[in-house]
């Protein structure tokens, strides 16, 4: 039950009836594609499938290109663009939030 919880499949660690109730749609939600289409990194699954296959997205500090990653929730807010992704200077320049520094280089 708290591997169930650890991996974001259920909410609470109260019993094991939850666990009765847990299909397979629960597994693939927590997939890198979906948790990208939930953060609104990307439009829609196809975009971010494609984002993870060209390296564009990490998880901490390895680059992930492997679209079927369950990601567990310790890990959930370290999701992020790779820094010489060009799609990360795309948002970058579109939020106006783009360094001076990155510019030069």
């Amino acid at each position: 039950l708290e591997k169930l919880h650890g991996l974001g499949l259920v909410n609470s660690r109260q019993s094991l009836a939850v666990c009765e109730s847990l299909s397979a749609a629960a597994f693939c939600r927590r997939r890198l594609p979906c948790l990208l289409v939930k953060l609104r990194m990307a439009q829609n699954l196809r975009h971010a499938v494609t984002f993870v296959e060209q390296g564009h997205i990490r998880v901490g500090p390895e680059v992930v290109t492997d679209p079927a990653l369950l990601v567990p929730r310790a890990v959930e807010d370290f999701i992020t663009w790779v820094d010489a992704s060009r799609l990360r200077q795309k948002v970058l320049d579109y939020n106006q939030e783009r360094d001076d520094f990155d510019l030069a280089a």
